[in-house]
């Protein structure tokens, strides 16, 4: 019962915690991260501890999913150089840096461990990056980078992490006779199998109709993914990200507006929670250690962690800068004045990309999943939660204001891509419906003329039609509604004839508030 309670409390904070954010305009990982900060030095102590095998495949497996599933291939290939230069040399970087500092300060501890809390620190996080700049419109190849590099570098440090436990776990070597037959494995099994995996998943789920079993689907199938990989001795961290990217395009998977409406809010909601979760259990987790670590030992572990931080967040920024710049230099040198009709990278595109390093749940969900026996661990899940917090509460609030200090604009391709499709999509509807003379035809067809002229003859935004009857339509529809309310109150309808009828509205409320 104490477990119920328990997640009922952290649920409770989180609602809290959510609407403290909407008012106060803030990133809701940045008040989660205090709320863990309150809770580990909270007065009083609750046991609440999961297994570590369970952790990564609890956290990580959903927001892994959430974020292949929404990746752009088309724009992962214009922009791969500079997201594999995260995903893939920043993140080494940021490991070795740190391994190198937390040893410095603390030479007792093997270097398989601090590649360990190196590869739990290195990689930012999409949920919380995307937070903070959800009322900022940043350049569009900015936009791509950071997402796409959020996915990526989940999957490379959780690659090293892995690794480094099993050199831990074999005595604290990291030798090549562990290192290649391990990546050969997760680099090329991994990736077949998550093809594998969304062929046979995407075939399946064209045959549920109804939205709770499909939804329920979706969270079985991707821990299935997950736990069935591991068992097989691949990556689980590659196989959902080839999952997830390829179940994304396959046209057999692809959902009616039923089933995928209610199935993208379950998901938004699933991230949240598992934020929530994730940054309040480790709170707990941290007020045991802190409450059993010995006289001095807080101190300590205060200086290596901000010792940390400090490598996090400089490691990041020099490489950004660096490679900011000598990618322009590159295109001088080819006589180039943009990159692919993209603004040209230059020092601000950098010192952004570079400070937008916070990290969060990925972060606290690899610490959270360190065996209880592992050197040093009450050390590692104090420093991993230093660099979370750290980055959170310097870089989160500061990041919104350094892009409008900048002036760094977003450049509208993709406003530019969705007025192209409207024009395109009103002239296959209105193909369709050329030679019918009935009245629904006649009105069809006005109403794609009308959003094909708005979409081709618009300059900025997006091209979105706006009918003069919107509005009109909107009250018309809050009148019926009205009416509706008034025939259950007095007892005119029953329940069931309401729920019928409410749906309709729904439904249409829907179809008018989209032409906005």
């Amino acid at each position: 019962m104490i477990v119920f309670e328990t997640v009922l409390g952290m649920l409770a904070v989180g609602v809290l915690v959510l609407g403290l954010a909407r008012r106060g305009h803030l990133p809701y990982p940045v008040l989660l991260a205090l709320a863990g900060v309150a809770i580990a030095f909270a007065p009083f102590h609750v046991e609440f501890h999961l297994e570590p095998s369970l952790v990564l495949a609890l956290f990580v497996a959903p927001v892994l999913l959430d974020a292949a599933y929404d990746t752009s291939l088309r724009d992962l290939r214009r922009n791969w150089g500079a997201v594999l230069s995260l995903a893939l040399v920043a993140v080494g970087l940021t490991t070795a840096a740190v391994a190198l500092v937390v040893h410095a300060l603390v030479p007792t501890i093997p270097w398989a461990a601090a590649i360990a809390i190196g590869a739990i620190v290195a990689p930012p996080d999409a949920v919380a990056t995307t937070t903070v700049l959800q009322d900022v419109r940043l350049p569009h190849r900015v936009s791509v980078i950071l997402r796409n590099e959020a996915l990526l570098n989940d999957a490379s440090t959780l690659l090293i992490y892995r690794l480094a436990l099993t050199a831990v776990a074999s005595g604290g070597g990291v030798g090549a006779e562990v290192i290649a037959p391990a990546f050969l494995l997760s680099a090329v099994g991994s990736v077949v199998a998550g093809l594998g995996f969304a062929w046979v998943v995407g075939s399946l789920t064209r045959r549920i109709a109804d939205a709770p079993s499909s939804i329920i689907f979706q969270f079985v199938s991707t821990f299935g993914v997950w736990t069935v990989s591991e068992r097989l001795g691949m990556s689980p961290i590659l196989t959902i990200v080839a999952y997830g990217m390829t179940l994304a395009r396959l046209p057999a998977a692809y959902q009616s507006a039923r089933l995928r409406i209610p199935s993208f809010a379950v998901w938004e909601t699933a991230v949240v929670v598992l934020n929530v979760l994730a940054f309040l259990i480790i709170g707990l987790e941290l007020g045991a250690v802190i409450a059993s670590a010995p006289p001095g030992e807080l101190g300590r572990w205060t200086i290596v962690g901000a010792a940390v931080l400090a490598t996090v967040i400089a490691v990041r920024l020099a490489w950004t800068l660096a490679a900011a710049l000598w990618s322009r230099r590159q295109l001088k040198r080819n006589g180039r004045a943009d990159l692919d009709g993209a603004a040209a990278p230059d020092w601000r595109s950098g010192l952004v990309i570079g400070w937008a390093g916070t990290r969060g749940i990925v972060t606290v969900a690899t610490a959270l999943a360190l065996p209880g026996d592992f050197p040093e661990r009450g050390m590692l899940l104090f420093c991993a939660f230093a660099v979370t917090l750290g980055t959170l509460v310097i870089q989160g609030p500061t990041l919104r204001p350094l892009v409008r200090m900048l002036r760094l604009r977003d450049d509208g391709p993709v406003e530019r891509e969705v007025r192209t499709a409207r024009v395109a999509m009103a002239d296959a509807g209105l193909a369709a419906v050329q030679g019918d003379a009935g009245p629904g035809a006649a009105a069809l067809r006005q109403e794609l003329e009308f959003e094909r002229r708005v979409a081709s003859e618009a300059s900025d935004g997006d091209g979105r039609p706006t009918p003069p009857e919107k509005t009109f339509r909107a009250s018309v529809l809050a009148k019926r509604r009205l009416r509706l309310l008034e025939l259950r109150r007095d007892g005119t309808i029953g329940d069931d004839a309401f729920h019928v009828l409410e749906e309709e509205l729904d439904l249409a409320d829907l179809a008018t508030a989209t032409r906005t």
